[in-house]
């Protein structure tokens, strides 16, 4: 079991991917744990991240002909350039070898991963991570899933098995570790556009 010792394994810039795993249309649907407008802002704040912060990002989709439906466009609109890895039937992403590989390829040993369902798409990808070697921080409030239950037993599996659990706020600052960093004004536009609504009226105030 992959024990992390903050701060010794923190997430920096230089050393961290993000994946981002079935952010589906049909599949939002199904999300009743969490709201589904959040899990959309939080996801496109992910989206937004790996822009800002240089990172490498992974996307990848299941059955999307089908009616798990394409990626939010809340991801593609933010990373219209990014290659989507349309699995072919695999429910665990790293049973697919393109995803495997492209995660190999980024050269990262600590991944950021969010996924709908929480249960499924997300424990699996963080499960089968954390067994390659990888740490991982799985986004609670970046992922979703049917109900409380679901939830839960997914925490407490993936917490077992040595994935730290996160949120997407919690990660954003952890990457910025100093707001007189360079990308602290993005970061703070970042939080008032998507993830902390209530940002925009911190920024303002100062303002």
């Amino acid at each position: 079991m992959t024990i992390q010792h903050y701060p010794n394994t923190r997430f920096t810039p230089e050393n961290s991917a993000i994946l981002l795993v079935d952010h589906q249309t049909g599949l939002l649907l199904g999300v009743k744990d969490l709201d589904q407008d959040m899990v959309r802002r939080n996801a496109a704040t992910l989206a937004r991240t790996a822009k800002m912060f240089n990172l490498p990002v992974i996307l990848t989709t299941s059955a999307e002909d089908g009616p798990n439906g394409p990626l939010i466009p809340q991801i593609t609109n933010e990373l219209p350039d990014v290659k989507i890895i349309q699995r072919t039937g695999e429910i665990d992403a790293f049973d697919y070898p393109e995803f495997a590989d492209a995660v190999e390829a980024t050269g990262r040993k600590n991944l950021i991963i969010a996924g709908i369902s929480t249960d499924v798409c997300l424990t699996f990808a963080a499960l089968s991570a954390v067994a390659r070697g990888y740490n991982v921080h799985a986004l609670i409030d970046a992922s979703g899933t049917w109900n409380d239950a679901a939830q839960a037993t997914s925490i407490a599996r993936m917490s077992a098995a040595g994935v730290t659990m996160n949120s997407t706020v919690g990660i954003t600052a952890e990457l910025q570790r100093d707001w007189k960093n360079p990308t602290g004004e993005q970061l703070a536009g970042l939080y008032a556009d998507l993830a902390i609504p209530f940002y925009q009226t911190l920024i303002a105030l100062r303002s």
